[in-house]
């Protein structure tokens, strides 16, 4: 595809508005009476995981053309670009090597001519130590007592990625070692937190690249003048406290010594960082074996990802359903779905990895789009959401791709459990794709012993229209390798979505202006004068928020 024509133009793009119109008219149901091997042709595995695509609108013909679209979009030379270091992030010049920091065979990366693996694995070094001593109890805090807690304070890619992490691999944690995880500047958050902790068995973690993010400052400065509240002076700030950022002073500055500071690179964007130091609470709970396994899964997912052909890639025909979803069956929103407790904040994690990368309206060249990007995510584990929201998946008006994702066994595995969670997986993709006709609905009402006068008035809601697509992971257990590479291959589907798209998967301007204009409304609630200078909404409640404070005094410094 020459660089600037738009995607949505070209012959491809064409032909598939074509394929679409025979496509939308046809049922799954149809597809599996037509091809029993639709299994085979439509399914691929990475190590223990397989992924069924299966039950999409989907034939030879439409995976055909889909995978021409990636070609049309050169994405064996963007994959290429991406693990040698370009700065394919165009507008802030940087390269994109969140794929370094799992590069098990420490094979040179350059960026700008400079081989970065030495300083990963002195980081990776240096993060493993400070997380040994923690666990074998051998750093101690003040009063010479072991560390029990740790509490994280992040926000964004520094809370969400080392929190589903350290929640996904649970069972492989030390138990009398508890993680704590604040990011909401409610100061709800930090005090529930702190409000059952001992100072002096506990560790904190100040997780912000640049150490002034106004969130995680603001939780930081609590955390610090609670530890000197408790203990009386800040002598030991030293045997207390961490800090994972580029700023390497303002840490200092906090108090922070300079051997509990770990490096972050501006290569790595925040929701791609949980490989990097920020992996700090992460390797503290699992220890070093176990973080080595999860970078070991990424890696094998990586490698799958740069040598596996378009038809075999994994992340690429995940990318590739989800452009013909979001954009020929206008499906606006994607859903996922694990069926495994300790994904429970899966779902949140890949909302910030795929929305925060993708919800993009403007293109590489600087121009607006005309054609829909990233997609809405959002999910809950999939038992929770069976009596949620799948009400609108089986029987509402929107069509939602959903992604299942479920373990074949588990750490502690029950049986008479575990084959119940499973007999809905299946039979809930089943349905999707199935659905139910008016004649079945009939017979099965008549088969309860239904009139007819009664049989008519129901027989509408008992309809499943099915057609719903779904895509599933199965995978052995949710080992640390599987878990790498389960968020490798979404980060990879997320990244091949953005190049056909024409648009910068790595930046995040759209984060900023809200930032902006909460500084200069702090300074305003600071004091008591009324607000003028904002639209009448605005001010009306700034103001009233300030009038009620006053007659509340509920505030406390």
């Amino acid at each position: 595809m020459a660089s600037m024509t738009k995607i949505n133009r070209s012959a491809t793009w064409k032909a598939l508005e074509e394929h679409f119109e025979e496509m939308g008219q046809s049922h799954m149901r149809d597809m599996f009476e037509r091809d029993p091997k639709r299994f085979e042709k439509f399914s691929l595995k990475l190590n223990d995981i397989l992924f069924d695509y299966s039950k999409n609108i989907i034939d030879s013909r439409t995976m055909e053309h889909l995978h021409r679209l990636a070609d049309d979009c050169d994405i064996e030379q963007w994959i290429n670009k991406m693990f040698d270091g370009e700065p394919i992030n165009n507008t802030e010049n940087r390269a994109v090597l969140h794929t370094a920091l799992r590069n098990r065979e420490g094979l040179p990366v350059l960026v700008d001519g400079e081989d970065v693996m030495p300083a990963i694995c002195e980081e990776q070094k240096r993060v493993k130590k400070l997380a040994e001593a923690i666990r074998t109890r051998s750093w101690r805090g003040y009063y010479n007592q072991p560390i029990t807690d740790v509490v994280n304070i992040g926000i964004g890619g520094s809370h969400l990625g080392p929190l589903m992490v350290t929640e996904a691999l649970s069972p492989y944690s030390l138990h009398d070692l508890n993680i704590h995880y604040v990011s909401n500047v409610d100061e709800n958050h930090i005090n529930d937190t702190l409000e059952h902790l001992n100072p002096a068995t506990t560790f904190f973690i100040i997780a912000s690249k640049s150490f002034t993010t106004q969130d995680t400052m603001v939780n930081a400065e609590t955390a610090r003048q609670w530890h000197i509240n408790k203990v009386g002076n800040d002598e030991h700030i030293d045997k207390h406290f961490s800090a994972v950022s580029s700023n390497v002073e303002a840490a200092k500055e906090f108090g922070i010594d300079e051997d509990n500071i770990f490096q972050m690179w501006d290569w790595v964007g925040g929701r791609y960082s949980l490989w990097s130091a920020i992996s700090l609470p992460i390797v503290i709970a699992i220890g070093e074996e176990n973080f080595d396994e999860l970078l070991q899964g990424a890696y094998e997912a990586d490698l799958h990802f740069k040598n596996a052909p378009l038809e075999e890639n994994i992340p690429v025909n995940m990318a590739l359903l989800g452009i013909w979803y979001n954009n020929f069956f206008d499906a606006q929103s994607t859903v996922v779905l694990p069926y495994d407790q300790h994904l429970h904040k899966f779902p949140a994690y890949l909302q910030q990895a795929d929305m925060e990368s993708n919800g993009k309206a403007v293109d590489r060249q600087g121009d607006v789009v005309d054609y829909t990007t990233g997609p809405v995510l959002f999910g809950e584990i999939g038992i929770a959401a069976q009596h949620a929201f799948f009400q609108l998946l089986h029987q509402g008006t929107k069509l939602v791709p959903a992604d299942i994702l479920a373990p074949i066994s588990n750490f502690h595995c029950i049986a008479r459990h575990h084959r119940a969670l499973m007999s809905n997986v299946f039979a809930q993709a089943e349905a999707l794709m199935k659905g139910k006709t008016e004649q079945e609905a009939y017979a099965e009402l008549k088969g309860e012993g239904l009139d007819e006068k009664a049989i008519k008035a129901l027989l509408p809601n008992k309809i499943f229209p099915g057609n719903r697509p779904t895509s599933t992971f199965l995978f052995n257990s949710l080992s640390p390798a599987t878990l790498g590479s389960l968020i490798a291959l979404y980060e990879h589907k997320i990244f091949v979505q953005g190049i056909i798209w024409n648009i910068n998967s790595f930046d995040q301007w759209g984060v900023e202006l809200g930032k902006q204009l909460a500084s200069g409304i702090l300074q305003e609630l600071n004091d008591d004068v009324m607000t003028s200078s904002h639209d009448s909404s605005t001010n009306g409640l700034i103001n009233y928020y300030k009038e009620q404070r006053t007659i509340n005094k509920g505030e406390s410094t």
